[in-house]
């Protein structure tokens, strides 16, 4: 599952992060360039801390957790700064860019309640793996947007039903191996699902239109 994400991740970022100095894309100001970076090191330290518990050492595993709880922290605010800067700057511009930074900025909020929950249960190796595979699921729109599909771009409905069956996956693995759908598959799920499900409405109000506004205004000085 975290080889899957990765490779989703790096399809939709290939052009613009990973592999844009071969399309000539460079990222617009320094900020976006330490949001990609700590993004990156979240997906590659899924990988470590999986990989460490598959080997026996979750002894370092739980020490590595911490600093693995401080970069969430970190790409929490990133992750506010960038999509404020992305309003600022106008982007998306297949979408409205006040109505899109409700999407950007929920996600945020779903990324920060997953992770902290799953810190709570750390000692509920069953609970806290699904919260984190959720918790990093939560934030897939954002590649699959920029997937180099025209069915992803100008679509968010779309990318959140590609997201979702990442949750499906998981649902159905814990039918396989436990015959029934873990407590922290279903509520995790429900709430990424809610999440996004309401970002766009959300971002249509009168009320987040003004908030966007004053936002964006924020982000140009």
């Amino acid at each position: 599952m975290a080889l899957l994400i990765l490779g989703t991740v790096f399809v939709g970022f290939a052009k613009t992060y990973f592999l844009a100095g071969v399309f000539r894309a460079p990222l617009p100001n320094l900020l976006i360039h330490m949001h990609g970076a700590a993004f990156t090191c979240w997906m590659l330290l899924l990988i470590t801390q999986i990989s460490l518990v598959s080997a026996g050492r979750v002894d370092i595993h739980r020490k590595l957790g911490i600093a693995g709880f401080c970069l969430a922290c970190l790409m929490v605010v990133l992750g506010t700064l960038a999509a404020t800067n992305m309003l600022a700057r106008g982007e998306p511009p297949f979408a409205d860019a006040k109505a899109f930074y409700a999407v950007t900025l929920l996600d945020m909020v779903l990324f920060a309640t997953m992770v902290l929950f799953a810190f709570r249960t750390r000692r509920d190796s069953s609970t806290h793996k699904r919260l984190i595979l959720l918790a990093t699921i939560g934030l897939l729109d954002a590649a699959f947007c920029r997937w180099p599909f025209a069915l992803f771009r100008a679509n968010v409905p779309m990318t959140f039903l590609f997201l979702y069956i990442f949750i499906l996956i998981l649902a159905a693995y814990d039918v396989w191996s436990m015959r029934l759908v873990h407590r922290a598959t279903v509520w995790g799920g429900i709430f990424v699902i809610f999440m996004h499900e309401i970002s766009l409405p959300l971002g249509k109000t009168i009320a987040w239109q003004e908030f966007a506004a004053w936002a964006q205004r924020l982000g140009r000085l």
